[in-house]
């Protein structure tokens, strides 16, 4: 709902200094990039701007050359003028996509001169201020109409992923000791995996936002690295969690698993709230995790020491250290996870710092 209200003003603002300059067409594109560049954070409309203004100067600069320097009027001379115009363009827009609106623009200023009869120098120019008038309204929009800062939605995003990745871990250690349903499981890893995606591209606007003075707040980019260690851990447990292991393994670790997926379950939950509160997590969280990890090495070890795993077939020995394995980097990870807790949180509480004059 807010960024349909900022469209809408983006839109409607644009319209009135379009028709206000008595542009051609009534400001039509200064709407239309108003519309495009209106996004759902302020980073990610400070991106489309830059792009937007980028590419319609290239385009338009490059495109009024063409159609000044191709001599001629005719449809052929016009196709001619096209084709230079638009291919050199394409061609840099796949190898850069900043300029993805370079052609766009080119086709618009040849082919537009000659339906309005502004000339190429008078279309350039139009429609390099239509885009100006567009691209600042939308990102002036974006700032002060209901702003949507993008460092919140990266919150969003990491709590969205650490409780995806807690209402999973009980069945991935489960399959440990019984059958669950893998193709359920793999389509929730896949979830986790998509989610980080997308945590991964609003991360970069809030980097751009602090770049740009639109927001003081924490690099997120360590955050992004420890949930992305968090999730390979589970992938490394989910290739071990393939078929139970044998009965005699199955019994004796089935108690410390279900409470390290207890524990842990808690205290991801936990850290997602503690992160959007901007708080630490709570310590008695992550000892009973501690806790748990620890008795779970302890009658692993004891099953080592027993000689039960000498007996065991290569696959099932090999699941049950890659288990190990994983499980002991999920608790380091686990760990790094509550120290940038504490970190983020912390820096909530410094006051700002003074300026040098």
């Amino acid at each position: 709902m807010r960024l349909c209200l900022r469209v809408t003003v983006a839109a409607m603002l644009s319209f009135v200094l379009g028709r206000s300059l008595n542009i051609p067409f009534g400001g039509l594109w200064a709407v239309l990039t108003a519309v495009v560049v209106t996004q759902l954070s302020v980073g990610a409309s400070l991106k489309a701007t830059i792009e937007y203004l980028v590419g319609t100067l290239g385009g338009a600069v490059y495109g009024g050359m063409i159609a000044m320097l191709v001599p001629g009027s005719g449809e052929l001379w016009l196709l001619a003028a096209l084709a230079i115009a638009v291919a050199p363009l394409a061609l840099l827009a796949a190898i850069n996509p900043s300029f993805r609106v370079g052609p766009f623009t080119a086709v618009i200023v040849v082919i537009g001169s000659s339906i309005t009869h502004a000339g190429p120098l008078g279309s350039a120019l139009y429609r390099v201020l239509e885009v100006a008038i567009g691209g600042i309204v939308g990102l002036a929009v974006s700032l002060l109409v209901f702003p949507e800062r993008a460092h919140g939605l990266v919150m969003g995003a990491a709590t969205s992923a650490l409780d995806l990745m807690a209402e999973l871990l009980p069945d991935l250690l489960g399959a440990f000791t019984h059958k669950v349903d893998q193709a359920n499981v793999l389509q929730r890893q896949r979830k986790i995996g998509q989610t980080l995606a997308r945590l991964d591209s609003i991360q970069a606007e809030a980097t751009r936002e602090r770049m740009a003075y639109f927001a003081s707040t924490p690099d997120l980019a360590p955050l992004l690295r420890k949930l992305l260690r968090l999730r390979h851990d589970f992938v490394m447990i989910g290739r071990a969690a393939v078929v139970p292991l044998p009965e005699t393994l199955a019994t004796r670790l089935a108690s410390p698993l279900e409470r390290i997926a207890e524990t842990a379950t808690a205290y991801l939950q936990g850290s997602g709230a503690a992160l959007v509160a901007r708080r630490c997590s709570a310590p008695a969280a992550l000892d009973a995790v501690d806790a748990a990890f620890d008795s779970y090495a302890a009658e692993a070890a004891a099953l080592r020491q027993e000689g039960l795993t000498r007996a065991l077939p290569d696959g099932a020995l090999e699941r049950f250290f890659a288990l190990s394995f994983a499980l002991e980097q999920l608790r380091r990870d686990v760990w790094d996870l509550d120290q940038y807790t504490v970190e983020y949180a912390q820096s909530a509480k410094r006051p700002p710092r003074k300026s040098k004059d």
